[in-house]
């Protein structure tokens, strides 16, 4: 039930700061921060349902700590605390990035 929820969200208007489309996670510079747009459609519903309950929510402010040497995984800090994510789902992730 859950699942199927988060997957009919939608974020009917959004106001981007920066000119420009959103980016993904996964291009967000260190350092910079950005707000969570959606969590993407192709993602599945576990995993989708994984992100949001880290807490990448549409709406949610999210900062890019660093990145590991090998640029895999990034750490984010989201909701207080920090988050380790693969490049690969940091992808999924769109957000709309703070001027």
């Amino acid at each position: 039930m859950v699942s199927t929820r988060l997957g009919q969200r939608v974020i009917e208007a959004y106001d981007v700061t920066e000119p420009g489309s959103p980016i993904n996670l996964s291009e967000l510079a260190p350092g910079r921060i950005g707000t969570v747009l959606s969590v993407r459609d192709d993602s599945g519903s576990t995993t989708s349902r994984r992100l949001f309950d880290l807490g990448f929510a549409p709406g949610a402010a999210v900062k890019v700590v660093r990145r590991a040497p090998l640029a895999d995984p990034v750490i984010f800090r989201v909701a207080g605390y920090e988050v380790a994510l693969r490049r690969v789902h940091a992808r999924l992730i769109d957000v709309a990035p703070a001027p």
